[in-house]
């Protein structure tokens, strides 16, 4: 108790020299054990670290803001949207500055359709959604997209989990172009070996990471720490090479005519294979997931997509 009143009359002085703040950076954990009371009281009274939003990236990577979109679609419609995405939607975007990663059929669900779009800044995600959502391209094609669709609210806004970790030499933005909202001929369709990535090359594999509590920044951030001291080496090792890695992105929706997903927060990882045998390989190489001991709200989620005919994404960048 001498220790505790001593150190107590010492920070009381500190303070009122106007040295709070450096008395403050004592981390608590080196302190005495008998002065635990000092210890909550430090961690009560110093300031919340603020979390840092959409680090700055090389040029070459995409992209410091990133969704990824997950649409749930009516029986037997994701060719007549794929259609629409890749005539229509890819270059439409673009036009307004729209980084369209990628589009993707889901080899496990025929139902769904998965596509990744970034941008350099919030501010820009802003003004290029309003110019797509407002423009004659989305106009002209807005009823029969959506008439596709059951749920398009499957978005989570991102960020990469460290400056290297966007998705590095990613295809540069081509230049805009000023895209024909008038129907084109139908494209024909090739049939394709169930389970079998139709038109595009190679398959991305995004693997969803859902920390507990659900809505703890700082867990995901953690797992994104740990992933990158042991996680990325030992898949890399199995021969599965990580892409990129992303967690959520904390700033507020500046679009919210398109909704995203709230309260809760994620990490997810992208990897490329050749194919899904190779995948199956690699999977036969990872004994022990490196997540095991961290508190996950459930298993991960993993997604095995297979790009369209005009995805930017095919194979690698």
């Amino acid at each position: 108790m001498r220790l505790q009143t001593a150190i107590l009359l010492a920070l009381t002085l500190l303070v009122g020299a106007g040295m709070a703040d450096r008395a403050l950076a004592w981390p608590p954990d080196l302190m005495p054990a008998d002065a635990l009371p000092l210890k909550v009281a430090l961690r009560a009274e110093a300031p919340t670290p603020k979390v840092k939003v959409s680090p700055v990236t090389s040029p070459a990577a995409c992209c410091a803001v990133l969704e990824l979109r997950q649409y749930t679609l009516k029986p037997g419609q994701r060719d007549a949207l794929i259609d629409l995405f890749d005539r229509y939607f890819l270059t439409g975007q673009e036009a307004v500055g729209v980084r369209v990663v990628g589009q993707f059929r889901d080899l496990d669900d025929p139902d769904r359709f998965v596509w990744l779009r970034g941008f350099p800044d919030m501010p820009a995600r802003a003004a290029s959604l309003a110019a797509f959502y407002g423009g004659p391209v989305w106009q002209a094609h807005r009823e029969a997209a959506n008439g596709t669709m059951l749920d398009s609210d499957n978005v989570l806004l991102l960020r990469p989990a460290s400056a290297a970790s966007g998705f590095a030499g990613a295809a540069p933005l081509p230049p805009p172009v000023t895209p024909s909202p008038a129907p084109l001929p139908p494209a024909p369709l090739s049939p394709a070996p169930p389970g079998a990535p139709p038109a595009g090359h190679g398959m991305l594999v995004a693997t969803l990471y859902y920390p507990f509590p659900a809505h703890d920044a700082a867990a995901a951030l953690d797992l994104a720490d740990a992933f990158a001291r042991d996680g990325a080496p030992a898949l890399a090792a199995a021969g599965g090479p990580i892409l990129a890695a992303f967690v959520t992105n904390p700033e507020p929706n500046n679009f919210p005519r398109l909704p995203v997903r709230e309260g809760e927060v994620v990490f997810v990882t992208f990897q490329a294979f050749a194919d899904a045998a190779a995948y199956d390989r690699y999977r036969a190489h990872v004994v022990t997931p490196w997540w095991r001991g961290h508190v996950l709200k459930g298993a991960p989620e993993v997604r095995r997509l297979a790009p369209t005919s005009g995805s930017r994404w095919q194979g690698s960048f």
